[in-house]
């Protein structure tokens, strides 16, 4: 099997129907897994509706609770490598990314790229419907990343990335430190200081139109503290 998008929910009932028809509309021959956080909204029903439609694409984990984006991102990569998946994408339910920018991500990860970003703010990248506040504290956080770990990606905090399974396989998954937008920037970290090409490809990311964000002030101080922290551990721990 090749080509894995996993994509974590909490609460996603709005999208989640619409993001899943759009990916398998793709071609390509994508193959999708919800990792579900115990929605109370029942998304997860929603997903499971759906997989007597898509029996071979269409894949859900769910877990008791809300733990985190990073740590729905590692089951979804160790689940994704035990199935033998080659190349493995992470993306949001809410369209932010679009379902359409991934063959361009897989093309540059199929020629010659270890970890392909979804970039905001490489040239003609691009935001939709943030406020000012939003676009200059990401901006800045991208800014302050670059500035203390010397990583050359201009956009770490991204959530719209394609993995070749070799980088998955190498990082140590179990050892990954941080759950929120610091879980991006490490793990580009330490695919980077594994020596691991990255590739950063232009999108333009819009903001959700419906269901609710899942930013808050704890996840930006993690991501600022994190990224001292990431700069004093082994990468291969």
């Amino acid at each position: 099997m090749e080509k894995l998008v996993i994509i974590p929910t909490y609460n996603e009932r709005e999208n989640i129907e619409k993001i899943i028809r759009k990916v398998f509309s793709l071609s390509g021959n994508f193959h999708l897994l919800i990792v579900d956080d115990g929605s109370p909204d029942g998304t997860g029903d929603i997903v499971n509706s759906l997989i007597t439609e898509f029996p071979e694409r269409l894949h859900v984990l769910f877990r008791k609770g809300k733990l985190g984006l990073g740590t729905a991102y590692i089951t979804g990569f160790k689940w994704a490598l035990a199935n033998n998946y080659e190349y493995i994408f992470e993306m949001d339910a809410d369209f932010s990314h679009n379902p359409e920018d991934l063959p361009r991500l897989y093309d540059a990860c199929v020629n010659g790229a270890d970890l392909v970003v979804g970039s905001r703010y490489t040239k003609n990248g691009k935001v939709v419907n943030w406020p000012f506040m939003r676009i200059f504290i990401s901006k800045g956080g991208a800014f302050y990343t670059k500035l203390i770990t010397w990583m050359p990606v201009n956009d770490p905090t991204a959530g719209f990335v394609c993995y070749n399974n070799k980088v998955l396989r190498s990082i140590p998954l179990d050892k990954v430190h941080f759950i929120g937008y610091a879980f991006q920037i490490e793990m580009k970290y330490r695919a980077w200081k594994l020596g691991f090409k990255i590739k950063e490809v232009p999108i333009t990311f819009i903001d959700r139109k419906e269901g609710v964000s899942k930013m808050s002030k704890g996840i930006v101080k993690e991501a600022m503290y994190g990224v001292w922290k990431m700069r004093n551990f082994p990468t291969t721990e």
